[in-house]
């Protein structure tokens, strides 16, 4: 891999628990892939994890896998065959298995020789450990960047320390060696038919870690999420168990949606102050933490199944609710954060540097008021609601009162280097006219105007509930951007009539056909007709790859299928169509737009990346990976429940 690019990530093997994850080839070692590494946190502390065994001309030789079970988004099973200390007949008799689980903080390792042979097998098993302490920017930008450590015993185990970070290693029966790399080793005495079992350990430490594990169980182990009466318990997040329910018609989304489970029960986080209170991270290995808009829509996608994982997120979301106006982290008084840090993040080569807390997204905060009225709906107790009436009330506030002149909710980067787009689409090019010329800011997003018109209407819906005043200024300023929005985001091209992707700063609408439009569907701010309009051209032939919606249309100049926002498909976005779509009383489009995702899922053996590419499905039969794709990601999780609310809308279809 040449250094400054992206790891590839499709092919590689995960194991997690956020904060917590193993990343390794199919083998089960660590080390020849740039992602490979144990990571906690923002940190890897292990670049290399190597067992081998020693054959009868005491060679050291490299195990041959021959199998991998998945068991869980927590737990693996490598088997390797060990032919060097074999018998010569053509069947196998000598197995290795290697079973990793990962808890917050602590990885496992159990290692198992099993022999079907007359006589006992012996050998030297080893496993060799170089710690590492790089960074994840550095690693995911293809920077090395291995931070100086020391190690010493520690009860027979091993110590290592770099800086606050440390890891201590402790394995059953084995001699430690202490040097360049940590070496365990195990004389293995196997005896006839029989089997010979020892297990190692690592505990991780970081005491500048700004997420914790999550204290919960999000569901059971069932194929289907589908709680009984009082299953899921919005009012907290203490143990929500779900059931198995009864078989999903298709047996695709029934095993997306028990994958689906197992990884969004992988990657919950609480924040130290309030461990009761759960959400979403975003997805690894990159985005191990907080982020507003991720969680908040992966709470929303999955809320038909837990309304408590909605109702802990918009808690922790709103302790964090601005209360100042700062322009260094983008904070002003009522917005929702984008994400959290226990450090300035930097990013090489892009220029972008971000406070540990910063604010910088222009959609977190209706999105939040959004979710709080779904959840509501959902059975939220009111007490939990009515606790959160403060944090609603500011967050309306800042969602009429930052308007811009036109009406329209806008953004830009008043530091230099902040996002330049605080959308969902936040990459620096993905507002694109149809030329490919980029949009300049002030940038006001279409989806955006949608969440706001939902927003105002949910949350006047909750005023009158507590009977709290405002709910009349709210529908006014509602039906005003409504109005607003028809008038000044359509454009007509050679594609057709649809809404803008955004208003730039001379409020000309930039007239790229993209997948954001899907968003407003359902939203209330389009009428019927325009609703339909909008759902035929996003399965249409330019925007549907068959596979999911692309992000933006094959006809405009800008189009790349591996472009990060600029025509790749993403399942949380895809999902959002979809579900807006049923909601809007369009049936048949959801269905095509969800066959697409079902179809994608099975390709990506059902856990469904952060994005893939956006090549049409009759050009290539199955959809390309992007290289450096979140594998488990939230919301690309939770789009499988989204899929079971349109079945369940139309079940006998």
């Amino acid at each position: 891999m040449n250094p400054g690019l992206q790891p590839f990530l499709s092919d590689a093997v995960v194991v997690l628990r956020a904060p917590t994850q193993v990343w390794s080839g199919r083998s089960g070692d660590l080390g020849a892939e740039p992602i490979d590494g144990i990571y906690h946190g923002d940190t890897r502390f292990v670049r290399e994890e190597a067992l081998t065994y020693t054959d009868a001309a005491e060679d050291v030789l490299i195990p041959e896998a021959v199998s991998l079970a998945e068991v869980s988004a927590s737990l693996v099973e490598f088997g390797a065959l060990l032919r060097g200390i074999d018998d010569d007949t053509p069947d196998p008799k000598v197995r290795l298995l290697r079973r990793r689980t990962v808890e917050a903080g602590i990885v496992r390792e159990r290692i198992t020789v099993r022999s079907h042979l007359e006589s006992p097998v012996r050998t030297m098993l080893r496993v060799r450990i170089v710690p590492d302490f790089a960074t994840m920017q550095q690693v995911k930008a293809g920077i090395p960047g291995t931070r100086p450590w020391t190690a010493h015993d520690a009860h027979g185990g091993a110590r290592v320390e770099a800086g606050d970070a440390a890891l201590v290693i402790w394995a059953s029966g084995s001699h430690t060696t202490i040097g360049e790399s940590i070496e365990l080793e195990w004389n293995v005495d196997c005896p006839p038919r029989g089997e010979w079992t020892s297990e190692w350990s690592m505990r991780l430490f970081d005491p500048t870690l700004v997420v914790h594990a999550g204290s919960a169980t999000l569901w059971g182990t069932g194929t289907v999420p589908t709680p009984p009466p009082g299953a899921a318990d919005a009012s907290s997040g203490a143990s929500r168990r779900v059931g198995p329910a009864s078989p999903v018609v298709d047996p695709r989304l029934d095993r997306w949606l028990t994958r689906a489970v197992s990884d969004l029960d992988a990657l919950r986080l609480s924040l130290p102050d309030h461990p009761e209170d759960e959400f979403f991270a975003a997805g690894a290995p990159w985005f191990f933490t907080l982020f507003g808009r991720d969680s908040l829509w992966a709470a929303r996608l999955a809320l038909s199944v837990d309304p408590g994982i909605a109702a802990s997120t918009l808690r922790v979301l709103a302790r964090l609710q601005g209360g100042a106006t700062d322009p260094a982290t983008a904070q002003q008084p009522g917005k929702i954060p984008h994400e959290l840090r226990s450090a300035t993040l930097e990013m090489p080569g892009e220029g972008i540097s971000l406070a540990p807390l910063y604010y910088g997204t222009v959609d977190a905060t209706p999105l939040w008021v959004a979710l709080l009225g779904e959840a509501s709906e959902a059975g939220m107790p009111a007490a939990d609601v009515e606790a959160l009436l403060p944090t609603l009330e500011r967050a309306l506030e800042w969602t009429i009162g930052t308007a811009g002149d036109d009406g329209f909710l806008d953004y830009i980067d008043e530091t230099g280097h902040g996002l330049s787009n605080q959308g969902w689409k936040d990459s620096g090019d993905s507002i694109q006219w149809r030329d490919g010329t980029i949009a300049e800011g002030p940038i006001a997003l279409s989806e955006v105007q949608g969440y706001a018109y939902e927003a105002a209407l949910a949350g006047a819906r909750l005023l009158d509930t507590f009977g709290r005043p405002g709910a009349d200024r709210l529908r006014e300023w509602a039906a005003g951007l409504k109005a607003r929005f028809a008038k000044r985001f359509w454009v007509t091209t050679p594609e057709g009539r649809y809404p803008a992707i955004a208003l730039d700063r001379d409020g000309r609408p930039v007239d790229t056909l993209t997948s954001n439009i899907g968003h407003l569907l359902s939203t209330g701010i389009l009428d019927a007709a325009d609703e339909a309009a909008v759902a035929d051209l996003l399965t249409g032939a330019s925007m549907s790859s068959g596979f999911g919606v692309r992000t933006m249309s094959t006809d405009a100049a800008g189009y790349w299928p591996l472009s990060y926002h600029g025509g790749s498909v993403w399942a949380h976005d895809t999902a959002i169509i979809a579900r807006g779509m049923a909601r809007a009383g369009l049936p048949d489009h959801a269905r095509t737009v969800m066959e697409g995702l079902l179809a994608a899922a099975e390709a990506f053996d059902f856990r469904m990346p952060e994005l893939h590419a956006g090549d049409a499905r009759a050009d290539s039969p199955v959809p390309a990976p992007y290289p450096a794709a979140c594998r488990p990601q939230a919301w690309s999780a939770a789009a499988a429940v989204a899929c079971l609310e349109i079945v369940a809308r139309d079940p006998e279809r």
